[in-house]
């Protein structure tokens, strides 16, 4: 997803269908042809193609947009069972509530600003000639309880690089659960030809700061009273690591 070079359709209602599908996270087939206005044997034509080239996929009565990003894994530490799995469209709400709720501490600037994004599109996963958007979250007994999140904008220039997020609601802290997911979304990212992550945090959040170091992130840049939290000026703290 480093790059978009391939994605090439062959037909402008190919291209039509997917980037409607792209847009809308997951899409009834029906009113999907009535919104384009394609004839209904055309459709079904151009649909079973992005599905044989791996575009698009079917899944409980709607179309989306396939992303190859593994399978669920489970994890059980002292006290806690916990899965952590590639995300899907119905996680959305799940997962803007988790962000709120975390962003609650006024120490994750950036997450606030993914919250607001994915809440306003009503789209979670994104790939398209402008960026490319991937979560996985963490559930337990199917409640979203943590998140990782990658963006990367489509410009040659930046093609090797992508911005992360990371999260866990604060009952659950201290049993792994953000390193499973931060490992998670490293290793989504390196398989997919990135070579270097990134996210910036409020220099009052230590305790995010320390987390990042012990999983090998170095500081890169300290931006002097880059946030303004409570009437107070606060340093932006920027963090990366190579993969």
């Amino acid at each position: 997803m480093a790059s978009n070079n391939a994605l090439e359709f062959g037909h402008a209602d190919r291209k039509e269908i997917y980037e409607y599908v792209e847009r809308h996270g997951a899409v009834d087939p029906d009113e999907t042809r009535e919104h384009l206005g394609l004839d209904p044997s055309g459709f079904r034509h151009h649909v079973a193609i992005l599905k044989r080239d791996g575009r698009i996929e079917a899944a409980d009565g709607t179309l989306r947009v396939t992303i190859d990003a593994g399978a669920e894994e489970e994890y059980v530490s002292a006290d806690l069972e916990f899965h952590i799995r590639p995300a899907r469209q119905e996680d959305l709400t799940g997962i803007v509530g988790a962000i709120r709720r975390v962003v609650e501490e006024k120490t994750y600037i950036e997450a606030e600003t993914v919250a607001d994004e994915i809440d306003h599109e009503e789209a979670l996963l994104r790939h398209n000639e402008l960026q490319s958007r991937m979560f996985f979250v963490a559930t337990v007994e199917n409640d979203v309880v943590g998140w990782v999140h990658l963006h990367a904008p489509e410009l040659e220039k930046l093609s090797h690089t992508a911005e992360l997020t990371v999260g866990v609601l604060e009952d659950y802290r201290g049993h792994g659960v953000g390193s499973h997911l931060l490992s998670r979304g490293l290793e989504w990212a390196g398989s997919n030809g990135y070579e270097k992550v990134y996210q910036s945090v409020p220099s009052t959040n230590e305790e995010a700061i320390a987390f990042l170091e012990e999983h090998d992130w170095e500081t890169e840049a300290i931006r002097e009273d880059h946030y303004k939290l409570d009437g107070h000026y606060v340093d932006e703290v920027m963090m990366a690591v190579e993969l």
